[in-house]
């Protein structure tokens, strides 16, 4: 089959298509014929390798894991022996913590990260909701959204920024977006109350208070953040860094205000089934649209990281593979 191949860490020159076995599906898999999967900052961040903490999951020297991806929406095309809740034919969509969907094919558990594909949507338009499995567990979990609280979500226009809207609006949230010039108009028609340009303005310099603020970019932090908070606010960060961790642990012990981070890709497989069962529910619903930017074919994978790279995309960018 198909993949996207790296065997070192650099630009995205390091990404080649190669030939690779077909994976075979174990007892408790089913084999999936991926149709599209998607670039993720994760994916981008770990093809880089500049970060030493990541290295230690990916490969210190060399990537163990020679095929990124960690999306996808596909037909499963064989199911093992002991699998009872797919069957050949189901159009499915997921993730993967372990990487591999930039191929043609890949095997997963049944009791994985994976759900049926609503018939009203495309697999792009499937696979780029999967931004929500990172923006749901924020909101939900970390920031326990409520209806009538005010949220500003940083980065309203990236792939999980646009949907951290779109949840935030469905919770019956008061949401400001913030993005830059050109992408305004964009985040406004995803249903934002305010919008607030960062080239014009630092959200920070504003005397509005917000109950989260939702740093979906990972460009701003606590100690920047904290004065806009409310007194039981909580400040969210999509980014890992020394900052955040320590204002998390500090702000754990210490004052009503928070800062929190969560490794939503790491969470338990069943947990991110259960969370593609209300996405689906929220589309099939008309709760939430899909956002792709762009799309790319698989042999130009290399050229999908680059644009994703530039930062002016809005929604996902989307690979195609079938």
């Amino acid at each position: 089959m198909k993949a996207i191949v790296y065997t070192e860490y650099g630009s995205a020159d390091v990404l080649q298509l190669k030939e690779v076995a077909k994976p075979t599906p174990k007892d408790n898999e089913v084999l999936i014929r991926i149709e599209a999967t998607t670039v993720t900052a994760v994916d981008s961040t770990f093809r880089q390798g500049a970060s030493l903490s990541g290295r230690f999951y990916t490969g210190l020297k060399t990537p163990k894991r020679p095929v990124l991806g960690s999306t996808m929406a596909g037909e499963i095309e064989a199911v093992g022996k002991d699998v009872t809740l797919f069957k050949k034919g189901d159009q499915v969509f997921g993730a993967t913590a372990d990487f591999g969907t930039h191929a043609e094919y890949i095997c997963l558990p049944q009791d994985g990260a994976l759900a049926l594909k609503p018939a009203s949507i495309t697999y792009e338009e499937a696979v780029a909701t999967n931004a929500v499995l990172t923006a749901l567990p924020f909101l939900r979990d970390e920031g326990q959204i409520k209806r009538g609280q005010k949220v500003l979500i940083n980065g309203a226009s990236g792939s999980v920024g646009s949907y951290a809207v779109q949840l935030a609006k469905q919770a019956g949230a008061e949401v400001t977006g913030v993005c830059s010039t050109e992408k305004m108009e964009f985040v406004k028609s995803l249903g934002v109350d305010k919008v607030i340009d960062y080239k014009q303005e630092d959200f920070t310099q504003r005397s509005e208070t917000y109950d989260i603020i939702f740093d979906a970019a990972g460009k701003s932090s606590y100690g920047r953040s904290k004065h806009l908070l409310t007194e039981n606010g909580v400040y969210l960060s999509t980014v890992l860094s020394p900052s955040i961790v320590f204002n998390m642990l500090w702000t754990s012990i210490v004052g009503r205000k928070k800062a929190k981070i969560t490794f939503a890709g790491l969470r338990p497989a069943s947990e991110k089934a259960k969370d593609l069962r209300f996405l689906t529910e929220l589309m099939e619903a008309g709760q939430l649209t899909a956002l792709v930017d762009r799309s790319y074919p698989l042999a130009q994978t290399a050229e999908a990281y680059r644009y994703f790279e530039t930062g002016r995309k809005q929604g996902s960018v989307v690979i195609t593979v079938a």
